[in-house]
């Protein structure tokens, strides 16, 4: 249907009806082309600006990527690998440092224990060499001391001796004189000791 068509109307009709139906048919005919028209982005027509749009687009994108986001991540990447094998460098040397100390204590300990062993035998030579003179000394005196009581006790014995033998002819002298009545003569009592030793 075309939009030139002109409806044929009666003679005796009216002009307000000639109105209607000329819009009605109108109406039809842009409806209908409508309908049929579709997506304008499927349309060939149309292709050519949505390609420039796109290749705009992405040369955006590509740009803001090449030349913001990109350097910023590779900053953000090599700051961090920077930061990692700092705290690396630095957790080696800290571990190389706290080996060297343990050395070195360890060494400091072993010279501490063969000071203290080197100071415990010489106390423990000085006390046996003090106990042992302490020793010798004291033996020394009470050997003096056994020789002086051996030296008197020889004196008494000796002494003791010589009056035992006055003794015994003291005690002779009285028992003769008991049982005889008659006392001997001092000659004569210590000849009979003497005798009978």
């Amino acid at each position: 249907m075309t939009l030139n068509a002109q409806p044929v109307l009666p003679e005796d009709a009216t002009a307000p009806v000639a109105i209607e139906d000329t819009h009605a048919t109108t109406e039809a005919a842009h409806g209908g082309e409508h309908e049929s028209g579709g997506l304008p982005q499927f349309e060939f027509q149309h292709w050519l600006g949505q390609i420039v749009y796109l290749i705009f687009l992405f040369a955006v994108l590509y740009f803001l990527i090449a030349k913001v986001f990109a350097p910023r991540m590779r900053r953000v990447f090599d700051e961090r690998e920077q930061t990692i094998n700092t705290a690396i460098a630095t957790a080696r040397q800290v571990q190389a440092e706290a080996a060297g100390q343990a050395e070195a204590a360890k060494a400091e300990v072993e010279a501490a224990r063969a000071s203290s062993r080197a100071t415990a035998a010489a106390a423990k030579a000085r006390v046996t060499e003090e106990a042992n003179t302490r020793a010798a000394a004291e033996e020394a005196v009470v050997n003096a001391r056994i020789a002086e009581a051996e030296t008197a006790i020889g004196k008494t014995r000796d002494a003791a001796m010589a009056n035992v033998g006055a003794i015994a002819t003291d005690t002779a002298a009285a028992i003769v004189d008991r049982l005889t009545g008659k006392a001997p003569t001092a000659a004569e009592a210590a000849a009979a000791v003497k005798g009978a030793a």
